[in-house]
């Protein structure tokens, strides 16, 4: 038996057995699978620990953990911003929860007709480069509009334990440190709106330490950076980072512990960021526990001493459940028997999808209740970097469907 991730803490069973997602048994729900849920109530939940941890502290979501239409409209009535990473998230944001919100666009490689739509619709721009900022200014100047222009910084130093490293080495993402002073003084002479710096040093980090560290850097960075420029930045993003336990072996961020750091280093900030507004950007963290993927068992077969339950879904939808998004070593994400719920684990099975490539791996040798055909598996932890990140087309098998659930 290998081991696997934990199931977040709040998940119960229905009366019959089943596992329940916002009150009601994921048998009533789900009709077609495979099939996303998720729980509106966790992510206001998570919304709302946020608030209490980080007073004063502004929240944006990033689209890019899960651009689900009816979730961003939700996310819309909690949050106070959106980060893009394409003009095809704008334009998602806009048809489901519209562009009353300040709005900010990052990312490598933006195309001119994406700086001109985000220019239009005043959306600020998180410069990656100075040739971008060379092209949004003369796409502004054509549009006869302001840009809101924000400077990306590529941080001198790395956010320690985090999943992905995006500071602290030679980087697509944003500007040397040692170059932004020169591009903001370059900005504000052109007449553009500067709206500040964002400073994102990594992404899926469980260490409230670490977590510490980089924003108390970037803090101090910040303010090195507007002293050389001469000039306070109306906003500091600081990125996000907060990641949620995946595999056997990960603990939750202590986030009460993080708010309690960065309020005291807000509190005693250099006085060039007095009057500077501070934000962080999240997207695992608030939707990723909210979210359960539900498949259906075709097929229960035995080989070499192995128990197989073969499901209708698969990496297609699921691609980071199945280790091959990126991950080192593949590690068992929660999973479980969402038909019966209630029931003791008794028998070890490995879990698969029905792709015809053994990739496609949903559990190694986990322990389940005795599982038969036409039971639901659950895929925990399912809610952020999902269905929009995984190979739908792969195999042209058919698509999942996604389901915002209240109560």
């Amino acid at each position: 038996m290998k081991p696997m991730g934990p199931i977040p803490p709040g998940f119960r069973a229905t009366g019959d057995g089943a596992l329940a997602i916002g009150g009601q048994s994921v048998e009533a729900i789900v009709g077609h699978t495979p099939a996303f849920l998720y729980g509106a109530d966790r992510i206001a939940g998570q919304v709302a620990r946020f608030r209490n941890a980080f007073p004063g502290v502004a929240l944006h979501y990033a689209v890019k953990a899960n651009p689900h239409g009816p979730l961003l409209a939700l996310l819309d009535t909690l949050v106070n911003g959106f980060d893009l990473a394409s003009a095809g998230e704008l334009h998602l944001l806009e048809a489901n929860a519209g562009l009353a919100r300040p709005v900010s666009f990052a990312g490598p490689g933006k195309r001119d007709e994406e700086l001109r739509t985000a220019i239009a619709k005043g959306v600020t721009i998180n410069l990656e480069s100075e040739g971008e900022a060379d092209r949004a200014l003369a796409i502004a100047a054509e549009l006869g509009r302001t840009p809101k222009l924000a400077v990306r910084v590529n941080p001198p130093f790395a956010l320690k334990g985090a999943g992905m490293k995006m500071g602290g080495l030679a980087s697509q993402f944003g500007v040397d440190a040692a170059r932004v002073p020169a591009l903001v003084r370059g900005l504000v002479a052109a007449g553009a709106d500067w709206r500040g710096f964002h400073i994102y040093a990594g992404s899926q980090v469980l260490r409230a330490e670490a977590l510490v560290e980089a924003q108390s850097a970037s803090v101090a960075l910040a303010a090195d950076l507007a002293h050389q420029a001469g000039i306070a930045p109306a906003e500091v993003n600081l990125g996000g980072g907060f990641g949620i336990p995946y595999a056997a072996g990960d603990h939750a961020l202590d986030v009460e512990a993080v708010g309690k750091a960065l309020s005291a280093t807000l509190v005693d900030r250099p006085a060039v960021l007095a009057d500077t507004a501070f934000a962080l950007e999240l997207g695992r963290w608030l939707v990723g526990e909210a979210g359960v993927y539900l498949t259906r068992v075709l097929d229960r077969k035995e080989s070499g001493g192995t128990t197989f339950l073969v499901t209708d879904g698969g990496l297609h939808h699921v691609l980071a459940a199945t280790g091959n998004f990126g991950q080192r070593l593949r590690r068992n994400y929660p999973i479980a028997n969402a038909t019966r719920f209630g029931e003791e684990p008794c028998e070890e099975v490995t879990v698969t999808g029905c792709l015809c490539t053994p990739l496609d791996l949903l559990g190694d040798e986990v322990l389940l209740p005795r599982t038969q055909v036409g039971d639901l598996i659950a895929v925990f932890c399912a809610g952020a970097y999902g269905l929009s990140a995984s190979p739908q087309a792969f195999l042209s098998q058919p698509a999942a469907a996604e389901h915002l659930i209240y109560g």
